[in-house]
């Protein structure tokens, strides 16, 4: 097989992952973490969401301003292999900085959160220039925070954000201009709900150091190879549409 069938049988399969059935585990999680918020009294929820959008709205413009000119795209095994390598050495960038922030105790600890959330919005950066798309454009980098959420969210909301995604072509003509306007109160409580259990263990003294390293490895990776799909997905769907796509499956 060509590279090209390889990549679209990984494709179908992760498809086929992002709207399967949640399971028992992922339900019952999801319960919990809906009743623990329920406990969180309102103003606190509104200062997180405040707090994580200007976070990242100043990660998204920070990033886009030292992001290089994305190329058109050509040959995919190329530029895979160039993704696979951005990859690689993100998760190197945050293993080093989950250690160095988990050894360090508690405060030092909370500031890995935004140290990590900056890595991953320059990894999303960095893959989408290589694949061809021009993160200046204001739809691209919403693209980015769908892929975010479709990495760090629960079951029910990650299938709600692929199937926008799926359609995206369609579905970026009724964003609204104003980035103010997404749903930033969901993408907050879905990525600490998604994160939470992993980065508390990481303020635990003594063991710290270790879980900093090897969740950060984790949640990079995870993101990198949604990211890897999530732009595959609308490359084999362009080449649909143009009647380009040649394989031998």
């Amino acid at each position: 097989m060509s590279y090209e069938d390889i990549a679209l049988r990984e494709l179908r399969a992760w498809q086929c992952e992002m709207v399967s059935s949640p399971s028992f585990f992922n339900r019952l999680s999801k319960k919990l973490q809906v009743k623990m918020n329920s406990f969180i009294p309102e103003k606190i929820h509104q200062v997180i969401t405040a707090t994580i959008k200007q976070m990242i709205k100043g990660v998204l413009f920070g990033a886009r301003q030292i992001t290089k000119e994305s190329s058109p795209f050509q040959d995919l095994q190329a530029t895979e292999e160039a993704v696979e390598k951005i990859i690689r050495n993100y998760k190197h960038t945050a293993s080093v900085e989950g250690g160095v922030t988990g050894a360090g105790g508690i405060l030092m600890g909370l500031a890995d959160f935004p140290l990590l959330l900056a890595i991953k919005i320059k990894m999303l950066f960095d893959i989408a220039s290589l694949y061809g798309f021009d993160v200046q454009d204001y739809k691209e980098r919403v693209y980015l925070l769908h892929i975010f959420q479709l990495a760090f969210s629960s079951h029910e909301h990650r299938t709600h954000i692929y199937l926008q995604m799926n359609d995206w072509e369609n579905q970026k003509h009724l964003l609204p201009d104003d980035i103010n306007q997404f749903d930033w109160r969901n993408f907050q409580m879905e990525y600490r709900d998604y994160i939470d259990l992993a980065k508390m263990a990481q303020l635990v003294p003594g063991i710290g150091a270790v879980v900093g390293v090897l969740v950060n490895y984790k949640l990079v990776k995870k993101l990198g190879l949604t990211a890897m799909n999530a732009y595959r997905m609308r490359i084999f769907q362009k080449q649909i549409i143009s009647g380009s796509l040649i394989t031998g499956t």
